[in-house]
């Protein structure tokens, strides 16, 4: 069996989860399984140099800012190669041009347009196990893309497309799908199956789970995604098609800051939920500035600094 494991940088962060991530691998190769390893840059490195570059250069230019930023899952994949292989884990990195990643030229938010990976399958006849940069690629002319902020995820799922992986695995800190943010709300509640319509629904909304196009692109391939911490955490989810008669009344809540939105994403979602959603809050002295409601969402406008306690009083109404 051929799994696709991505590690996220929070997995990542210092030797420590390094070597637990690598023992994940290392668990799957003593399996008799083959693996595609996919890693982001450790902990808040990409954030540590998008400042750095914002204070010499307020202005940058958006090639060398790609250029940049990508060199922090380079680092990743060559500490994870060397980790595995002071495990006696056979493990070659490749970066993601290397893997045959191509996109189009539309730099630190571009999108992957063919994936041959070439080199990875040639790795994994040599039964070794190649350890991937996520979140980057090639454009036409040669330069280096990156693929928006999460952009790891859709690295694994284009991949796990290309190679025809029977499993694709995204670790990270959170152990797999909840009603809402369980590191912010703390009674959110575990969903073992996720409905895939859903998922980019939520991730569209300010879901930091799984990158909005990684979901897309797992729509569009039927590729099957499986949630799992890092941690150590037996409990895990998946997120895949599912029938309408299997979706829950409401999937999720979730909000976004940078919009002020707080959105909630299910097949009950109706024109009423939101004008229930409206009426609670009101009740509770906050101020909806707009809202609307479609297939699927309802999503309300609010003042900032309310959308975390507004977050918890939808979560308690539709989910407790």
């Amino acid at each position: 069996m051929l799994i696709i494991q991505k590690f996220g940088g929070s997995s990542l962060d210092g030797p420590e989860r390094l070597r637990c991530a690598a023992e994940t691998v290392k668990a799957a190769r003593m399996a008799g399984h083959s693996c595609v390893v996919v890693v982001s840059a450790v902990g808040d490195s990409t954030d540590h140099m998008a400042e750095l570059a914002l204070e010499i250069d307020p202005g940058h230019s958006k090639r060398e800012w790609d250029a940049l930023l990508s060199s922090g899952e380079q680092q990743s994949a060559a500490l994870m190669a060397m980790m595995l292989g002071s495990m006696g884990v056979d493990a070659i990195s490749f970066t993601g041009w290397q893997s045959g990643i191509y996109t189009n030229s539309i730099h630190a938010d571009a999108d992957v347009e063919q994936t041959l990976p070439w080199r990875v399958s040639a790795a994994l006849r040599q039964n070794k196990t190649p350890v991937v940069t996520g979140f980057q690629g090639l454009d036409i002319k040669g330069d280096v893309t990156t693929l928006g902020r999460g952009g790891s995820d859709t690295t694994a799922v284009a991949l796990a497309a290309a190679l025809g992986a029977d499993r694709c695995r995204i670790y990270s800190d959170v152990a797999g799908v909840y009603t809402a943010d369980p590191r912010l709300i703390k009674d959110a509640r575990h969903i073992p199956l996720m409905d895939m319509g859903d998922m980019l629904t939520l991730a569209h909304s300010g879901s930091q789970l799984l990158h909005a196009k990684s979901v897309a692109l797992a729509m569009a391939e039927d590729v099957e995604l499986e949630l799992y911490s890092s941690f150590g955490e037996e409990q895990m989810s998946v997120v895949r098609r599912l029938e309408d008669e299997e979706r829950p009344d409401y999937a999720g809540v979730t909000r976004d800051k940078e919009r002020c939105q707080l959105t909630i994403v299910g097949k009950a979602c109706t024109v009423q939920t939101l004008r229930d959603i409206s009426a609670l809050l009101k009740d509770e002295g906050i101020e909806v500035m707009g809202g609307r409601a479609g297939e699927g969402f309802a999503w309300v406008k609010l003042m900032p600094q309310q959308l975390d306690f507004a977050l918890g009083l939808v979560h308690s109404k539709y989910f407790l």
